[in-house]
């Protein structure tokens, strides 16, 4: 198999691409590097390509060492024909692999390899070939020997039997038939094992479902249900097209002696050996696939809470709820700094909630908080109703979010929490975690197992093992896009990035302690470990705030800092430039409003597209202006922009810089305006129009050219020089801010809230409006136009107007729609729903119980109608009666005795007798060609 072809046509890409990619990640290199500084060399694969190619390469690497040792072992046993190797060569699942090797993988002890092993081969051959003109007694006389454990012929005939089962299980063909058929024409069936038992999964007491069309959740949901003993899950095959199958392929010859014992051994070979182990191959590949699928939503709505917008500047009071332990509260400064901690009773069992209420005033005046983060845990409901009668009482703005707390209790307990913060007790510290959450999600949130955060669906019954590998991937691009402070970032946060391992980060850390922060990136280099690869990986996602070099704070490598003096100097750009944006981007920041507050819509998005942009700082519009200035660039309004004339000044003041050599062309912020006409916009850095730069393509290869880099990382210097220190979070939406709360009784159907989506699953999401209870949105509720996954449409973390359809107080469950309509209709459907609601589900119990009695009906009538039936049992002693008509034969197995028996009668028309070989209730008849 020629791998890169394979990556090639899985992921849509060139070959030299997934060449290219494979030859960097062979040589050591991450994915977060290669996605950001390798652009040129992979054809600017992003991180989710790279990660499946790293995936698909490790996986097929796999499958062709498999290969090779399944083509070993069968070559070393002597039994390796072209024909066998050519269907090894071409496969290309390690099913098929495995199906193939079956016949020749070493066996434990069966009942075939028993038989084997008492010479019963030949006896098998001599069915297989179909041409007995006697009865099949005659033919198994010759191979009964009681010195090798054949007693009679009956027991040579079974241990005969049992060989071309087995043979007929091993065959590769004849499974991926079966397998295909099962696949294509079987049905996923769900019962409940008690029907009387209420639980989560009665939805699935009468659930039937091509296997086809079964989704991934729904799989999901079965195997848990099985798990917990209240469903039985098993998949009904086309079981009389399969045995219809196999009976074409094996019997060759019109032989009444022979089909009807045929027809017996491939029923057995199917019931017994082949149907359950590709039952089980077929339910382990939906399980897999719908793990896989449930692992990248969880991925994606991890990614999506963990590139949540930081709250910068405010003190935050975090609050554990509780109930008999109290409530506990931690004060973080703006820094993170916890200020103080306090427990307090405001719910049951003590209900002291003026007490509470006494102390938390206190709190707030005494460090001025200005935001608190509220647990989403048990008793948060009853803790926000004290906060909301709080908040009425203040003289202070104070608003309160609910922050997901899931892994908090999980930190507070670790060793990690314990190093940081040694003098408080668990809960001091999970309402720490709750806290910085809001601050800052990424750097909190990376202290957690991200199994923890309860963002997915099933997450715990799934392989843990791809879940963590794939989540440990997902917080290490979030953290690599974002990059961090290398003189502020804890241990946990540094771990993350790109070629720092655990043992590393602690260098790093400890090396800070030892020798003051650093002063450059080349310092690095001084940590103990930290060899020139590791640096090359993990240099341009380290950011020095106020370091020696302005390019430190950037997230320009190392590796490019000659090309980016040299563009600098083109642009007549200085570091006291660079410095002095970096300042006005920190400023905004701060200034920036923490939150939206609620019944805000969300902000539509920023336009995604490499521009020259002037909404922060003085540079990006000198930045622009010495473009225009230069025979590089033709600076243009923004066509979108309203007001993209500056107050006082030309809405084209990128372009009459270059044509008037204005001052603002070569400096930043000299007080007289980007084109000397008025504009304060090179004093402040605030234009309020948004400046968009187009350099021809011609033109940026000579550039690039000219500065030793390629095309795309010339795009991202000027990019990074245009806003220094960006924040791909600026543009998530904030988490909305309340000061009032609702009761899931208040609602009612036609209601429109705004709420904010916490979960994205396949079938829809789930929005928290403010109840405590989040409320599912399903998918066809999402959207008017057509989307195959919810996450095409929403994203954890998103600002949603949604209306309530209907609720169900008793089960705790809201349904919402996010497609707004007539209030009075929405109510009245709801109602009409809830009586049919009844009805529907008593039908469908009836007609899953009819269904099920006609399928046993029908089963039953195929076994009665087949001339041969058997069950073979073990054979021990032979006891005949003597004299009698009936053979017995007693089979004995520790405690346990069965027996079987042989019945001789005579024909009426005096013709030669027939002997019923009867075995458990299994009858095979054996005489001549008249029977």
């Amino acid at each position: 198999m020629d791998i890169v072809l394979k990556i090639k046509e899985e992921l849509k890409v060139e070959k030299w691409q997934v060449e290219a990619a494979i030859k960097l990640i062979d040589e050591g290199n991450t994915i977060p590097f290669i996605s950001r500084y390798r652009k040129e060399v992979t054809g600017s694969l992003n991180d989710e390509q790279l990660r499946n190619l790293d995936e698909r390469l490790k996986y097929l690497r796999g499958l062709e060492e498999r290969r090779e040792q399944v083509l070993a072992s069968i070559e070393e046993q002597g039994k390796m024909t072209d024909e066998l190797k050519a269907k090894i060569v071409a496969a290309e699942t390690m099913v098929a692999i495995e199906d193939l090797y079956l016949p020749y993988r070493p066996k434990r002890k069966t009942r075939a390899s028993i038989a084997r092993e008492k010479g019963l081969e030949g006896l098998s051959e001599i069915i297989l070939a179909q041409e007995i003109t006697g009865s099949l007694e005659d033919a198994a006389k010759a191979f009964v020997d009681a010195e090798k454990g054949v007693n009679d012929e009956n027991e040579a005939i079974s241990g005969a039997m049992d060989i071309i089962a087995e043979d007929i299980s091993d065959n590769a063909d004849y499974r991926k038939y079966i397998r295909e058929a099962t696949m294509e024409n079987g049905i996923l069936v769900g019962r409940a094992k008690d029907e009387k038992a209420q639980s989560v999964y009665e939805m699935y007491y009468n659930y039937d479902e091509p296997v086809k069309k079964v989704l991934g959740h729904r799989v999901l949901a079965l195997n848990r249900g099985e798990a917990e003993k209240f469903l039985v899950v098993k998949i009904q095959a086309p079981e009389e097209d399969i045995l219809r199958y196999l009976n074409t392929k094996i019997i060759t010859k019109d032989n009444p002696v022979t089909t009807p014992v045929i027809e017996e051994i491939t029923r057995d070979a199917y019931e017994r050996l082949i149907a359950p182990a590709i039952e089980r191959d077929i339910r382990n590949e939906l399980t897999e696939n719908a793990e896989d699928g449930a692992i990248t939503v969880f991925g994606k709505n991890l990614t999506q809470l963990l590139m949540a917008p930081p709250i910068v500047g405010k003190t935050v009071l975090g609050w554990d709820p509780a109930f008999r332990t109290g409530c506990k509260l931690a004060i973080v400064d703006a820094t993170g700094k916890v200020l103080d901690t306090k427990v307090i009773y405001p719910t049951a069992p003590q209900n002291k909630v003026e007490e509470a209420k006494a102390d938390l005033k206190k709190l707030i005046d005494k460090y001025n908080v200005d935001l608190i983060s509220v647990g989403n845990g048990t008793a948060s409901r009853e803790s926000e109703q004290v906060i909301v009668e709080l908040i009425k009482e203040l003289d202070r703005p104070v608003q309160y979010v609910i922050v997901n707390e899931a892994g908090a209790s999980v930190y507070s307990a670790s060793k990690l929490a314990t190093e940081e913060f040694p003098q408080f007790d668990v809960g001091q510290r999970s309402a720490a975690s709750i806290a910085r959450r809001l601050q800052d999600p990424l750097a909190e949130l990376v202290k957690i197992d991200p199994k923890s955060i309860g963002v997915g669906q099933y997450q715990h019954d799934m392989n843990q093992k791809k879940l963590g590998e794939t989540l440990e991937g997902v917080v290490e691009d979030c953290v690599n896009k974002v990059g961090v402070d290398l003189n502020t970032a804890s241990a946990p946060l540094l771990q993350y990035i790109s070629g720092i391992s655990k043992a590393i980060a602690k260098n790093i850390v400890d090396y800070r302690e030892e020798n003051g922060k650093f002063k450059s990136r080349a310092e690095l280099l001084k940590v103990p470990k930290l060899g020139p690869k590791a640096y090359e990986q993990c240099a341009g996602f380290l950011r020095i705030a106020d370091g020696e070099n302005p390019l430190d704070a950037t997230s320009v490598h190392p590796e490019s800092y000659d090309a980016t003096l040299k563009l600098m100097d083109k642009l007549g750009i200085t570091f006291d430039d660079v410095r002095a944006a970096q300042k006005n981007a920190a400023k905004a920041v701060l200034e920036k409003p923490a939150a939206r507050p609620e019944n805000k819509p969300a902000p539509k998005k920023k336009p995604k597209q490499v521009v020259i942009k002037n909404t922060n700082t003085a540079m990006g519009a000198a930045l622009a202006a010495a473009l225009a200035g230069s025979n590089l660039a033709v600076v243009e309004d923004d066509p979108k922009s309203k007001n993209s004339g500056a107050k006082g000044g030309s809405a084209n003041v990128g372009s009459e810089a270059g044509k008037n050599g204005g001052k603002g062309a070569g400096a930043f912020g000299d007080g007289n305006g980007v084109n000397g006409a008025g504009s304060d916009t090179g004093a402040q850095g605030n234009f309020s129009g948004s400046l968009s730069h187009k350099i021809s393509e011609s033109d940026k290869k000579k550039l690039a050219e000219e500065l030793g880099v390629g095309e795309i990382t010339l795009t991202d210097i000027l990019s990074e020089l245009e806003k220094p220190s960006r924040d791909p979070r600026e543009n998530m939406p904030a988490p909305i801010l309340r000061s009032d709360v609702l009761d899931m009784k208040d609602l009612k159907p036609g209601m429109v809230l705004k709420g904010t989506v916490r979960n994205v699953i396949d079938f829809g999401c789930f929005v928290d409006i403010g109840v405590h209870q989040d409320g599912l949105v399903h998918i066809s509720h999402i959207t008017d136009r057509f989307i195959k996954h919810p996450l095409e449409a929403v994203s954890v973390g998103d600002i949603v107007d949604v209306q309530v359809l209907d609720v169900e107080v008793d089960k705790k469950r809201i349904s919402l729609s996010m497609k707004i309509r007539d209030a009075a209709q929405v109510a009245a459907e709801a109602e009409a729903q809830r009586a049919a609601r009844g009805a529907q589900n008593a039908a469908k119990a009836a007609q899953a119980k009819a269904k099920d009695e006609e399928a046993k009906a029908t089963k039953k009538a195929a076994k009665a109608a087949s001339p041969v039936k058997r069950t073979v049992t073990k054979k021990a002693t032979v006891a005949k009666a003597e004299g009698a008509k009936k053979a017995t034969v007693t089979k004995t197995e520790g405690s346990k005795t069965a027996t079987s028996s042989a019945t001789v009668s005579s024909s009426a028309d005096g013709a030669a007798p027939v002997k019923k070989f009867k075995k458990k209730g299994i009858v095979i008849f054996k005489g001549n060609a008249n029977d």
